[in-house]
Parts: structure tokens; C-alpha cells; sequence
């Protein structure tokens, strides 16, 4: 089966990472899977070094109206027998257009849960085979838009825990290169900073559990809008001795499993793959029951879900996992188990295959 796969976005994190894995897997059954990005992305470059077959495009954003052209001469030039759009960021619109207008069949994979105006959603899907979603939560969202609910598939997102660590290298050089005492808690969020991942209700939250736990600190991975806004509060509110802020890292892989607990409490997450990667590293997770994070875990087992905009209850169980050793060991080892079996990218790959085939099999049985 040939299948291309057009991912908009530049950068390999999230989304990203769940596009490679797609394509390295179809590729690995034996599946000639090629991967169509802008020329000056990151994940094209990364693709390449990996040895997938890639096409670069030029792409201007979702104004770019002439990508319409262009996306769908390489359709026609490479005759794939489906096409797999995987963003929202042009992919969801301009290529979906162009996929049409060749008349192949066509998947569109819906990673957030952000609800559309009805009319958009069912002018826009309607123009697909099939649409994927990352998440039963999400799943939901499109069929309250009027989406048919046998268009709409879930395929839970996947990560790669068997070539992740789940054993801390070096807690003390961990702790040393962010200036923390040798002996602390940390608590780690790992998330942009944009509102809907409440960055607030954390540090709403913080005080008392800090008060509780005084070996207890916060690292804030991550990049976005309001991460000005954050630190201010954090100097503003005396808690930089206690809160640090790294940025953006690409060595999270070896430093989660040095961390005690991930901390989620998001107000709108599609599945939040955060959570698996903190379930790969053996951490528990505190997180909101929102969307589609409660498939990203087991509550009880793999860690605790608490109410959206709730900073008394999201403090209340972070002081429980930070005053409980065995109980964080314990989930954290449950969900490295857990997310081995139940989210592991060969699964994830067969399901997407079995959607072509069905897709496939209902456009030969149409003809």
C-alpha cells in the first residue's frame, strides 16, 4: 500500500513525533509510507535523517492558497492509493482541498478537542473517508458537530516505551544543574504555556502544597504565549525559590525519570501524550479529568484525576503522591506496564492500517 502523509507543522514534538512513528511503522510492515512537510521543517530534516522517503513543499501558512496547486500535482505525480492529513495547520483545509480535487481516498487524523462551529466541521470532514481521532473525548466533540459517528475513528496516540529509560542516571547531577537541594520532591509539568493548559490553577494550588512539603519543587517545561506571564507571578508571588522555569528541552526522555510526579491540569487536552511519556519515565501524573486524558491513564493506578479549574482538589492530590513513597513507586511502575501494552506505537500503526484498509475496501466496493 502506498499512503502519503502530510504533516503542516514544523517542529518535532507532539504531533510530530506521532507522524514519524506512523510512517517508520507503515514502512516497517512493508508499506511504502512517504512523508510530505515544508522544505525548511524540522520534521522534514529529521525524517530524512532517519532515511524515510520525504517530499518538501513550500508552505506560507494557511493562507497559502497557491499549496492548493502544488500539494495536489505531487498527489497526481505520485498516485498513492490514500493520502493521511495530519494538522489543522493548512493540512485540515488546503490539503484536504487538493485531496478532494484529485479524488483519492483521504484520512484526516483530529489531535485536539477545541470545538468547531458545526457548519466548518461537517463542510470540512464531510470531504474525508474517514477521520481519526486521537481520543474517545475526542471522538465525542466531532460527533456533537454533526460528524456521522461511523466516519469517526479512534486511534489512540502512541509512544515508544520500550527505547525510553525508566531509571533515573543521575538524580543529584539532575538536581545540581537547577539548583535544588539533594533531597527534593519535584514536581514536574511538561506543557505549553497557553491557557487551557493551567499553568494558573497550578500556581493557585502551589502554596499550601509547598507549605505541606517542604522538599517539594516545581520544574515548568515548555515554551509559549503566556510564559512571561507565569514567571512574573512566580517572582511576583515569592515562589522563585521553589518554581523554576527551564524552556523548551529535548532531553526530557532523561530527565522525567529523576522527577517524582508530572502534574496536568489542563482545561482542554485532545489525549495529552505528556502523560504517556511520563507513564514510560514510571511517574505518576495528577491530572484533569478533561477531554481525552483520562485514556492517557488509569486513575488510581496509574495516578490521580482531578475536576477542571479545581486548585484545592489538583493541591490535595499532589500532597498525597509527594507524602506517599511506596504509592508513587507503586503507580509508576503500573503505568510503564500499563502504557507498554495499552499505547504502544505497533498498536497504534496496525489500527491507523486497518482504517486505509476499510477506506480502501469501501471505495473498490463503491467502484
Amino acid at each position: 500500500m502506498k499512503t502519503l502523509h502530510l504533516e503542516t507543522r514544523r517542529h518535532v514534538h507532539g504531533a510530530g513525533v506521532q507522524v514519524l512513528h506512523l510512517v517508520a511503522g507503515l514502512r516497517a510492515m512493508g508499506d511504502d509510507a512517504i512523508l510530505m512537510a515544508p522544505e525548511d521543517s524540522d520534521i522534514l530534516a529529521t525524517a530524512d535523517s532517519r532515511g524515510f522517503p520525504t517530499i518538501p513543499l513550500l508552505f506560507h501558512g494557511e493562507a497559502d492558497f497557491g499549496f492548493v496547486r502544488r500539494f495536489r500535482a505531487r498527489i497526481e505525480d505520485e498516485q498513492p492509493d490514500l493520502v493521511h492529513l495530519h494538522s489543522r495547520r493548512g493540512a485540515d483545509t488546503l490539503g484536504l482541498l487538493a485531496a478532494w480535487r484529485s479524488d483519492v481516498p483521504t484520512v484526516l487524523t483530529r489531535r485536539v478537542a477545541a470545538p468547531e462551529p458545526g457548519f466548518i466541521a461537517r463542510l470540512k470532514y464531510g470531504r474525508c473517508d474517514r477521520v481519526i481521532s486521537v481520543s474517545d473525548g475526542i471522538r465525542d466533540v466531532l460527533i456533537g458537530e454533526g460528524i456521522p459517528p461511523d466516519q469517526v475513528v479512534t486511534v489512540h496516540s502512541a509512544i515508544d516505551a520500550e527505547s525510553l529509560p525508566d531509571d533515573c542516571a543521575d538524580g543529584a547531577d539532575l538536581r545540581r544543574s537547577f539548583d535544588l537541594p539533594d533531597d527534593s520532591l519535584i514536581i514536574a509539568m511538561v506543557a505549553q504555556f497557553v491557557d487551557r493548559k493551567g499553568h494558573d490553577v497550578l500556581l493557585d494550588a502551589l502554596p499550601e502544597v509547598l507549605d505541606a512539603e517542604p522538599r517539594a519543587h516545581v520544574l515548568l517545561f515548555g515554551e509559549g504565549a503566556r510564559h512571561e506571564a507565569v514567571s512574573t507571578r512566580v517572582q511576583r508571588e515569592g515562589l522563585g525559590g521553589r518554581v523554576r522555569l527551564p524552556g523548551f528541552r529535548d532531553d526530557l526522555h532523561a530527565l522525567l525519570p529523576c522527577c517524582d510526579v508530572l502534574v496536568h491540569p489542563a482545561r482542554s487536552e485532545g489525549l495529552g501524550v505528556a502523560l504517556l511519556e511520563a507513564a514510560a519515565a514510571g511517574l505518576p501524573v495528577v491530572a484533569t479529568r478533561v477531554g481525552g486524558i483520562p485514556e492517557a491513564m488509569v486513575d488510581g493506578r496509574t495516578g490521580l484525576l482531578v475536576e477542571e479549574d479545581a486548585p484545592d482538589e489538583l493541591g490535595q492530590a499532589l500532597m498525597r503522591l509527594l507524602g506517599d513513597t511506596d504509592l508513587r513507586r507503586r503507580m509508576g511502575a503500573d503505568g510503564r506496564a500499563w502504557v507498554k501494552v495499552e499505547r504502544s506505537v505497533p498498536v497504534m500503526v496496525r489500527r491507523n492500517r486497518a482504517v486505509y484498509e476499510s477506506v480502501l475496501g469501501e471505495r473498490t466496493g463503491a467502484g
